[in-house]
C-alpha cells in the first residue's frame, strides 16, 4: 500500500533524497524513482451541466533524484495536469484561471545553437555551451489559452491560439462530451509561444467514458494509468553539472535567412525522457493486465518504441493497442514488434491506448525504450538523435491476495459501432501542400499551402511561385494554385457542418509532419507515394509534375485503422484522410504538430457553418475542391 500511496503523490524516500549525488549531464541513472501517477479530477455535478475551476500555477518539480527540484508551470500546480474523466454526455464547463502571478520567472531557459558538423546535434547535449540566453524568451509573461485536444465543442470554447488570457483572467470554456469512449489531452495553445509553454509543463490527460467500453471490462483503478511521455533538456552550473532549469536548445540550421535576417533552426529534440513528468522512472506492477493511456506530449520527437527484456530482447505477444486518437480500434493489434509494427511509432499529440499482459512475467523487469535509427532496441544512437534510450521500467512482483487475480481475456472485437469511411460518401476534397524548408518566400521553414484547382492550365504559366502541377494514380495532370500559406492569410476554408470531406496533405520534404485537425475525427483512407522532384523550391512551384510513383506501395499500419485527429505525413507522399465536421460551429485550426513548426507558421483557420447559413456566403471557399485522387 505504501508505494501506492507514494506512486499517487510523488512523495518517495528516493524523490525526497537518498544520498544519490548530484549529476554531470552523462551520469542521471535511469529507473530510480518510481512512476508518479496525477491525480484524477472529476468535475463536481450541477442540475445541467458540471463546473469546476483548474488554476495554472508555478510548481517546483523534482525530475530525477539526482537534480534539485525545477520551476515549471502546471494545472493545479501539477505536471502534468490531473486526469479529467467525464462520462459520455455530462457537459463541463471548466474555468482555465491564470495564477501565475505578474513578473514571476518564465520557467524556460532558451537558446540556438550552431551545428558542428560530425558533432551530435546540439539540443540533445545539456548546457548552454557558452551561448547567451533569448532575453525575449525570458521575458515572455504568463499568456495562455488551453485547448483540450481532440474535444468536439464550438469555436468559442475551443482555446483560440490568441485568445489567451493574462493573471487573473480565466478562459471559460464548455465541453459537452458527446462522444464515444476517447483519450483526449489538454495542453497550451498559445500563438508564437506554445512551444515554450507547454515545454513549461502544461499539459494533461482527459478520458470520456462510455457503456461501451464498460461493457468490456478493461484493466482499471490502479491498473490503469496514463503514460505523457516528453522529452526535455537541461541546463548545466558553472561547474558543468545538472542545474535543474528547462532547457530549450535548438539547432542552428542556416546562420542567416537572406529573406527574414534571422537564423533558422530545426525543431527541439531533446535528451532526457520524462513520463508523466519525471525522467526515466520505474512503475511497480503485478503480474496482471494492465491499460496504458499513452500520448506523447513532446514538442517535436517522434518515438519508436519497443518494450524488451533484460538482455534487450523485443517482447512478443504481450503488447496490444486497443484505441487511438478518436478512441477504441474496431479490434486489438498485437504489437509484435515484426514487419507490419516494428516499433510502436507515436508522433506528438499522438495517443495510443494500450493493453500490456504481465501474467506471465513474475520476477521479470521489462524495458520500453526508444530505439534509434542505427542500433539495436535500448543501445544508445546518438549520431541518430538517441543519446538516452531509456524510457520507463516495469517491475513485475506476483499478484497479491485472493481477490488481485485476473480474469481478464482480450476481446476479439473492441468496438461494434465503429464503421468505416468510403468513398460512397458524400464529400468534398482539400488539398494541403507541406512545402520545404528553402522554399521561396518562406523564411526558411516549412510552410503549409492550402491550393485551388486551375480549371485551365493555359491560363498560367509554367514554372511560376505557388503554381503546382500533379499527375495522379490515372495519369491525368492538374494544375494547382496556391491560395494561403501562412495563419494570417485570408479563410480559405469553409465547412457546412456536418459535412464530410477528404483532406490530401502532399509533403514535398523529407520531414515527418504530424498534422493534426481540430473538431473532427478521421480516418486513414490510404498514402500515396510520389516523385516530388519536380517542384523546385528557388521558385516556388513545379517544373515538372509532381508523378505519382505506380510501382510503389505504402500501406497502412493496422493501428491507424481506428479513428484519429494526428496523422504523420512522411517525405515524398501524399495522406488522404476523411472525417465528418459535426457537432459544433465556430472557427478553428488545423496545423503541424511540431510546435515549432505551429510557431513559425505552419497553422491555418478554418470555419464550420450551418449549411443553410452557407447559401448565404458571399464568399467562395465553402465547398469542397477537388482532390488530386478520388
Amino acid at each position: 500500500m505504501t508505494d501506492l500511496i507514494e506512486r499517487a503523490t510523488g512523495q518517495t524516500a528516493e524523490a525526497k533524497g537518498s544520498g544519490l549525488p548530484s549529476a554531470a549531464p552523462g551520469e542521471l541513472l535511469p529507473y530510480v524513482a518510481p512512476l508518479t501517477v496525477p491525480p484524477v479530477l472529476r468535475p463536481a455535478s450541477g442540475d445541467v451541466l458540471r463546473e469546476t475551476e483548474i488554476a495554472l500555477r508555478p510548481t517546483w518539480v523534482r525530475l530525477h533524484p539526482q537534480l534539485p527540484p525545477t520551476l515549471m508551470w502546471g494545472y493545479n500546480g501539477s505536471v502534468p495536469g490531473p486526469t479529467i474523466e467525464v462520462r459520455r454526455g455530462e457537459r463541463v464547463r471548466i474555468a482555465w484561471t491564470n495564477r501565475i502571478p505578474r513578473g514571476s520567472e518564465f520557467p524556460v531557459t532558451a537558446v540556438e545553437v550552431p551545428l558542428t558538423p560530425g558533432a551530435p546535434l546540439p539540443s540533445t547535449v545539456p548546457g548552454r555551451q557558452d551561448v547567451k540566453a533569448n532575453a525575449d524568451v525570458a521575458a515572455l509573461p504568463a499568456w495562455l489559452v488551453t485547448h483540450v485536444h481532440g474535444a468536439q465543442t464550438g469555436g468559442g470554447n475551443d482555446g483560440w491560439t490568441d485568445n489567451a488570457v493574462g493573471y487573473g483572467d480565466a478562459q471559460l470554456s464548455e465541453y459537452p462530451n458527446d462522444h464515444q469512449a476517447v483519450h483526449w489531452w489538454y495542453h497550451d495553445h498559445a500563438m508564437n509561444i506554445t512551444r515554450w509553454n507547454v515545454f513549461a509543463g502544461l499539459y494533461g490527460t482527459y478520458l470520456v467514458r462510455d457503456d461501451e467500453e464498460d461493457a468490456l471490462r478493461l484493466p482499471s483503478g490502479e491498473r490503469e494509468i496514463p503514460l505523457l511521455i516528453a522529452d526535455r533538456n537541461l541546463d548545466t552550473d558553472e561547474d558543468g553539472r545538472l542545474n535543474g532549469r528547462l532547457l530549450h536548445k535548438t539547432t542552428i540550421v542556416q546562420a542567416e535567412n537572406p529573406e527574414t535576417h534571422k537564423p533558422v533552426s530545426i525543431p527541439f529534440t531533446g535528451p532526457y525522457t520524462t513520463v508523466n513528468g519525471r525522467i526515466w522512472p520505474y512503475a511497480d506492477v503485478d503480474a496482471a493486465w494492465y491499460r496504458f493511456r499513452l500520448v506523447n506530449a513532446s514538442n517535436a520527437r517522434i518515438y519508436d518504441l519497443v518494450l524488451i527484456d533484460e538482455d534487450g530482447n523485443p517482447v512478443p505477444g504481450v503488447l496490444h493497442q486497443i484505441g487511438s486518437d478518436g478512441g477504441l480500434l474496431p479490434r486489438p493489434v498485437p504489437v509484435d514488434f515484426d514487419e507490419a509494427l516494428p516499433t510502436l511509432t507515436a508522433a506528438p499529440a499522438e495517443r495510443f491506448d494500450l493493453l500490456i499482459d504481465f501474467r506471465g512475467l513474475a520476477g521479470k523487469r521489462l524495458r520500453l525504450v526508444n530505439k534509434g535509427a542505427g542500433q539495436a532496441p535500448g543501445v544508445p544512437d546518438p549520431a541518430n538523435d538517441v543519446p538516452f534510450p531509456d524510457v520507463l521500467e516495469f517491475r513485475i512482483r506476483e499478484v497479491c491476495g485472493p481477490d488481485a487475480a485476473d480474469t481478464f481475456e482480450l476481446p476479439e472485437v473492441l468496438s461494434g459501432s465503429f464503421r468505416r469511411l468510403t468513398h460512397d460518401v458524400e464529400h468534398g476534397h482539400r488539398l494541403v501542400v507541406l512545402t520545404p524548408p528553402a522554399t521561396k518566400g518562406g523564411g526558411g521553414h516549412p510552410e503549409m499551402w492550402e491550393m485551388i484547382l486551375v480549371e485551365d492550365a493555359s491560363t498560367v504559366q509554367i514554372p511560376t511561385e505557388g503554381i503546382i502541377q500533379l499527375t495522379g494514380a490515372d495519369g491525368t495532370t492538374k494544375t494547382y494554385r496556391r491560395t494561403a500559406r501562412t495563419f494570417n492569410d485570408g479563410l480559405g476554408f469553409t465547412i457546412a457542418e456536418g459535412s464530410y470531406e477528404q483532406w490530401s496533405f502532399l509533403n514535398l520534404a523529407p520531414i515527418v509532419h504530424p498534422m493534426h485537425i481540430h473538431l473532427a475525427d478521421f480516418q486513414l483512407l490510404g498514402r500515396d507515394p510520389y516523385d516530388v522532384s519536380g517542384f523546385d523550391p528557388a521558385i516556388g512551384g513545379t517544373r515538372t509534375p509532381i508523378a505519382y510513383k505506380p510501382d510503389v506501395q505504402i500501406p497502412l499500419a493496422p493501428n491507424e485503422l481506428g479513428h484519429k485527429d494526428v496523422f504523420r505525413v512522411p517525405g515524398g507522399q501524399a495522406l488522404r484522410v476523411m472525417g465528418r465536421f459535426d457537432g459544433a460551429y465556430g472557427r478553428f485550426m488545423y496545423h503541424c504538430h511540431l510546435l515549432e513548426h505551429e510557431d513559425m507558421g505552419m497553422m491555418r483557420p478554418f470555419v464550420v457553418a450551418p449549411a443553410e447559413a452557407l447559401k448565404f456566403d458571399h464568399a467562395a471557399g465553402h465547398g469542397g475542391h477537388e482532390g488530386h485522387s478520388g
